[in-house]
C-alpha cells in the first residue's frame, strides 16, 4: 500500500474499495462499475488481505449466483420455479398499465415482464419508470392455475446504489488531506493511477467530472477514439444515462406530451451522447430547439406548460482529423452534425474539453490503489449540486469586462464544479483557486474562439483576468493556441486588415511566440550537419493589425521551407553500407523522400520484437519532422505476427504507437500479413523505397535510458545493408 492508500482506508473506513478488485470479480458480467463496487463495498473494504480475498469470493458467488446473464434467462427462472423464491441481480424498468391500474416491472436479462410492483416502491424509486435501475430484487414464483394471470411476484427490490448523505463526515476528512492528495484520491476513485498522470491531465479528467456535481453545465468532448469520453458516464454513477446520440427524441429527453411524463432530464442528473459526432448523423430540428432553449434557460416546454429540470447535458463524440488539420481547414467543432453546427447551440456550451490530450487508455494506467467506492462519492456530488461556488474567486479575481454573459457563466460554473470536487468545503487561497479558474477560463474561450470562426458576427472577447491589487491583466490561451498560433488566428485575418483595429493582447502575445519560432534555427539533417538558415532579425511591438503581423511573419520565413528544401534534395539511385558503419540515420535515409508526403505504406515483417518496434517508432519520428503539422500524413504498417507467445504484446505495443502518434498528427494503422517478405517505402509523392534489411538497420546496443545510443541514431553502428531509391508516378 502507498502511503495515500494507509491514509484513505484509515480517514474513510468503510466506503473505500481496492480498485484492482472490480476487474477480478467482473468476468463477463455486463454490469458497470457502482454495481461491483456497490458488493465490494459490503464484503470487501477491509485491507487485510486474507479478508478481501474472503470479499472477493464472496462477491464473485454471489454474481454466479444471482447475476441473470441473459442466455441463462430460462435457467434462472427455472430456479426460481423450483425453490418457490430466489434472488437476482438485474436492470428493472416498470410501467403503469393503465387498463389494470397496476405498474408493471419487466427484467432487461431475466426476460420476464407484467411483475406487479406496488405504488410505494415506485415512489421510492421514480427511475424505474424512466429507463430503469440496476437492483437487487427477490423474486417469487406462485403460478395460480388462471392463464391470465402472471405467477411472477416481486417480493423485495433494493436499488444498487446508498441513499444517505454523508457530506458532514466527507468534509471533515477532505480538511485531513492536501489538494494534490485530494485530485490523486478522485482520480484513484475513477480506477486510474494518478503517477500516470500530469497535473493537467488531472485536471482535465475531473472536468469530465463537473457534471455530476454542477447543476444544468453543458460540456462537450471530441477527440480521437480510445480515450475513455464515454466511460465515466456510463460506469461511475448511478446518476447519470449514457444515450447514442442518434437515438433520443424530444418525448423521451424532455416530455411526452401524449402522456404528460417527464423525460430523462427529470431524472438523471446527467445526461449525456454518445458518439454525438458524425456530419452525416440527421437531427430533428425541433429537437435541437427544445435543447437549445433548455441549455440556456435550464427550462422547457411541449405543448401548454413550461418545465424545469437540473440535468447536465454531455456530449461525446470522434474526431476525424487532427488539431492542426481542423484549425487550417475548418474548426474545432467540424465532426459535428449540421444542425448542432449551430452558433446559437454551440454558445450554450460551458465547457470545450480537448480530447486530443487525453491518452489511448491502456492497461498501466489503471489502479490497484485504494479510492471511494464509486456509489458512495456518486451521492456525495450528488447532493453538492445544492451548493454553488460559482461566485468564491471574486475575492481575488475579477474577468475582463468584455466577457458576454454566456462567457461569465460558462466559467462561473466550471469553477464551481472544481471547487466543488477539490475544495468542497468551499475554501481556499487566491493560489489554490488561481489554477481552477485559468482552467474554467481556457475551456470557454475554445468554444468561443471557434464560434468566430463558424460566425463572422460573433463579437471577440478578451479571455483575461486580474489578481486583486494587481492592475496588468492576465491573459489565458488555450493549449493549441500556443502550439498552432500561425494555425488558431487564421480565419480572422481579414478583418482585422479590412477596419486596421488593433491588436488585442491576447493576439499579440501569440503572434510574438510565433515570431520567436520563426526565428529559431533550422536544423537540416539531409547531409548530416546542423547548418543555420539566417533569418533576419526584427521587433514588432504592436503591429497595427493581426494580419501585418502575420505579414511580417511571412517575410521573416526563408523562401524554402525546411519540408521543401529537404524535398528538393530526393534523387533515385543505390547506397550500400558496409558494417559498423557509423552516422546513419533515419533522417538522412529517408527525409528527402517522406517530405510533404500525406500517405505513406510501410511494408516490413518483422516490426515484431520491442527493439523492432522501437524502429518504427524513430522511423514516425522522421515522417513527424518532415510533414506538414496543417495536413494529415498517415502511415500505414504490413507486417508479420510474432509467435503466440508473444502476439498480444505486439498488438499491444502497435496499438500505443497508434495512440502516441495520432496526438501528434500522425494517423498510423497496420495489418498482418503471412506471406510478406518484401521490404519497402511507398508515398503519395511518387517514391519507391526499396530496403534491403528494412529498418532493422541497426547493430545491438544497450538500451538503458542513460546510453545516448538510444537517443542519437548517428552515435549506433549498422549492419551492412542497401537501399534503392526509385521514381514512381505519384498518386493523383
Amino acid at each position: 500500500m502507498s502511503e495515500l492508500d494507509r491514509k484513505v482506508t484509515a480517514e474513510f473506513s468503510g466506503y473505500t474499495v481496492r480498485k484492482d478488485l472490480v476487474s477480478k470479480v467482473k468476468g463477463n458480467a455486463l454490469v458497470p462499475s457502482y454495481v461491483l463496487e456497490y458488493l465490494l463495498g459490503k464484503y470487501a473494504t477491509t485491507t487485510d488481505a486474507s479478508s478481501v480475498q474472503a470479499g472477493v469470493e464472496r462477491v464473485r458467488a454471489i454474481l454466479a449466483d444471482n447475476y441473470v446473464h441473459r442466455e441463462e434467462a430460462n435457467l434462472i427462472q427455472s430456479k426460481i420455479r423450483e425453490k418457490g423464491r430466489y434472488q437476482v441481480i438485474d436492470k428493472v424498468q416498470v410501467a403503469l398499465n393503465e387498463k389494470l391500474d397496476q405498474y408493471e416491472a419487466s427484467f432487461e436479462n431475466l426476460g420476464i415482464s407484467r411483475v406487479i410492483v406496488d405504488s410505494q416502491t415506485v415512489r421510492n424509486n421514480p427511475k424505474l419508470m424512466v429507463t430503469g435501475i440496476w437492483c437487487m430484487c427477490t423474486l417469487v414464483y406462485a403460478y395460480s392455475g388462471d392463464p391470465k394471470e402472471v405467477p411472477w411476484r416481486l417480493h423485495r427490490l433494493m436499488p444498487v446504489q446508498m441513499s444517505h448523505d454523508d457530506r458532514e463526515n466527507y468534509l471533515a476528512m477532505r480538511s485531513r488531506f492536501t489538494a494534490e492528495e485530494w485530485i490523486d484520491l478522485l482520480m484513484q476513485s475513477v480506477g486510474f493511477n494518478p503517477a500516470q498522470f500530469s497535473s493537467r491531465a488531472k485536471m482535465l479528467h475531473l472536468v469530465r467530472m463537473i457534471p455530476f456535481v454542477e447543476r444544468n453545465y453543458n460540456l462537450i468532448e471530441l477527440g480521437p477514439k480510445g480515450t475513455g469520453k464515454s466511460h465515466i458516464y456510463s460506469e461511475f454513477s448511478p446518476h447519470g444515462m449514457l444515450i447514442s446520440g442518434g437515438e433520443v427524441t424530444a418525448a423521451k429527453l424532455f416530455v411526452n406530451n401524449t402522456t404528460g411524463q417527464i423525460g430523462l432530464v427529470g431524472f438523471w442528473d446527467t445526461v449525456a451522447f454518445d458518439e454525438f459526432a458524425g456530419k452525416t448523423k440527421k437531427a430533428d430540428r425541433a429537437l435541437v430547439d427544445i435543447m437549445k432553449n433548455y441549455m440556456a434557460n435550464k427550462s422547457f416546454s411541449r405543448g401548454r406548460n413550461t418545465m424545469q429540470a437540473e440535468a447536465s447535458m454531455v456530449f461525446v463524440g470522434n474526431t476525424s482529423h487532427n488539431v492542426p488539420y481542423m484549425l487550417k481547414n475548418t474548426d474545432l467543432f467540424e465532426e459535428l452534425p449540421a444542425q448542432y453546427h449551430d452558433p446559437a447551440f454551440l454558445d450554450r456550451i460551458h465547457y470545450y474539453l480537448p480530447g486530443w490530450e487525453f491518452e489511448q487508455i491502456r492497461s498501466e494506467m489503471f489502479t490497484s490503489g485504494y479510492g471511494f467506492v464509486v456509489d458512495y462519492l456518486a451521492e456525495i456530488l450528488h447532493n453538492l449540486r445544492n451548493v454553488d461556488y460559482g461566485s468564491a474567486f471574486e475575492r481575488y479575481f475579477t474577468l475582463s469586462p468584455s466577457l458576454s454573459t454566456r462567457d461569465k457563466d460558462g466559467v462561473r460554473k466550471t469553477f464551481s464544479g472544481l471547487m466543488k470536487l477539490i475544495y468542497p468545503s468551499g475554501e481556499a487561497t487566491m493560489d489554490e483557486m488561481e489554477p481552477l479558474l485559468r482552467c474554467a477560463v481556457e475551456g470557454r474561450k475554445r468554444v468561443k474562439d471557434q464560434l468566430c470562426r463558424i460566425d463572422s458576427t460573433m463579437a471577440e472577447v478578451d479571455f483575461s483576468y486580474t489578481r486583486a491589487g494587481v492592475a496588468e491583466p492576465i491573459v489565458v490561451h488555450t493549449l493549441e493556441e500556443n502550439d498552432y498560433p500561425e494555425l488558431y488566428w487564421r480565419g480572422r485575418l481579414e478583418d482585422y486588415a479590412d477596419d486596421g483595429n488593433a491588436l488585442k493582447p491576447e493576439q499579440s502575445s501569440v503572434i510574438s511566440a510565433a515570431l520567436e519560432k520563426t526565428s529559431d534555427t533550422t536544423v537540416s539533417e539531409i547531409d548530416g550537419s546542423i547548418t543555420p538558415i539566417p533569418v533576419q532579425s526584427q521587433t514588432i511591438s504592436r503591429p497595427e493589425s493581426v494580419a501585418s503581423a502575420v505579414q511580417s511573419m511571412t517575410v521573416l520565413q526563408p523562401k524554402l521551407s525546411r519540408i521543401e528544401r529537404a524535398a528538393a534534395a530526393a534523387r533515385e539511385g543505390r547506397l550500400e553500407f558496409s558494417e559498423d558503419q557509423l552516422g546513419v540515420t533515419y533522417n538522412k535515409l529517408f527525409c528527402a523522400f517522406v517530405a510533404g508526403a500525406h500517405h505513406i505504406t510501410l511494408k516490413d515483417p518483422y516490426i515484431r520484437k520491442p527493439y523492432q518496434i522501437r524502429n518504427l517508432t524513430e522511423f514516425l519520428e522522421t515522417v513527424l519532422n518532415y510533414t506538414d503539422r496543417g495536413e494529415e500524413a498517415q502511415v500505414h504498417l504490413v507486417t508479420g505476427y510474432t509467435d503466440e507467445q508473444h502476439i498480444d504484446n505486439q498488438i499491444e505495443d502497435l496499438n500505443r504507437v497508434q495512440s502516441v502518434f495520432d496526438q501528434l498528427g500522425i494517423t498510423f494503422t497496420y495489418e498482418f500479413s503471412d506471406t510478406g517478405h518484401d521490404r519497402s517505402i511507398v508515398t503519395d509523392t511518387g517514391w519507391i523505397i526499396t530496403l534491403g534489411r528494412g529498418l532493422d538497420i541497426f547493430q545491438p546496443y544497450d538500451s538503458d535510458w542513460l546510453n545516448p545510443l538510444t537517443r542519437q541514431q548517428r552515435l549506433r553502428r549498422v549492419k551492412e545493408f542497401s537501399v534503392i531509391y526509385q521514381r514512381i508516378q505519384p498518386k493523383s
